[in-house]
């Protein structure tokens, strides 16, 4: 038997091309169908020219639509169950020993935080590196004196004598070698704010460039630290006074609530950790 030629495959694109056009000049036969039944005399070939043009903005327009719309998303695949218990795995051994009690409920900052507690295991990247990522790469902090840098707690006590904590001495040297810090403090008399200038001088916390006299605020009042950082819009403040970390909340972009004891958040972006150097990971 003689064998029979293939016919060509006529390709999906191909018929919708050839079905578009031959839907045009059917709409323009109609036209011109119409023009025939009109009571007055119409060029037909110029009738047609219309027509055409017509069609073709109406083909252009509905081209440049279907050209816009976006692609179909791609449905994300599921974690594998043993990539999730790692990750897991990961954020338990850090939290025993970067993490303190610390408080997020926005998506981002969990994010944010949650990545640092899963990279950051003990042991496997530096101070410098710990502190970059736990301020968020903030470029500047305000920072009260008592009860976190200091071994005293209140303007009293400064009276007497002020002492600069041991432990919190690397956590500082290392914020001021990326962030412009300010330290502050609420103090009764002049003679206090120079015993202040004095222990952090010897301490060498003025010999890194980072910080000097300059950059350390007295005031005779709470209200009067409120104002200086309100005044210097830090990315992060650390402070002890509750009080003072609510009035903040809304004004300050992160902050970090000083507390002997757990406490509950006064707002989304406000941290808690029992002294500064727990908050970097320098003690469990």
């Amino acid at each position: 038997m003689p064998e029979m030629a293939a016919e060509p495959v006529r390709r999906p694109a191909d018929s919708a091309k050839e079905e578009f056009i031959d839907l045009i000049e059917r709409f323009l036969e109609y036209l011109a169908g119409i023009s025939e039944r009109m009571p007055f005399a119409v060029d037909r070939q110029k009738f047609r020219s219309i027509a055409t043009l017509a069609a073709l903005s109406v083909a252009i327009f509905i081209t440049w639509k279907l050209l816009r719309a976006p692609p179909p998303r791609q449905r994300r695949q599921p974690r594998q169950s043993g990539e999730v218990t790692a990750v897991s795995g990961a954020r338990s051994s850090s939290n025993s020993g970067l993490t303190s009690s610390e408080y997020c409920s926005s998506s981002a900052e969990l994010r944010s935080h949650d990545r640092v507690d899963e990279l950051f295991l003990p042991g496997k990247h530096t101070l410098a590196q710990i502190v970059r990522y736990r301020l968020n790469e903030g470029r500047k902090v305000t920072c009260q004196l008592l009860g976190v840098i200091l071994e005293e707690t209140t303007p009293e006590e400064l009276q007497e004598h002020a002492t600069v904590k041991s432990s919190v001495r690397e956590v500082l040297l290392e914020i001021t070698k990326f962030c412009d810090l300010y330290l502050m403090e609420r103090v009764l008399d002049d003679e206090s704010g120079e015993r202040v200038l004095l222990a952090l001088k010897d301490a060498g916390l003025f010999t890194s460039g980072g910080l000097n006299s300059e950059k350390v605020l007295f005031c005779s009042t709470e209200n009067g630290r409120i104002s200086f950082v309100r005044q210097l819009e830090p990315d992060w403040h650390i402070d002890t006074n509750p009080d003072i970390i609510h009035q903040l909340a809304r004004f300050i972009k992160y902050q970090l609530h000083i507390s002997p004891t757990r406490i509950e958040r006064a707002a989304p972006n406000v941290f808690s950790a029992t002294c500064l150097e727990h908050f970097f990971g320098i003690l469990d």
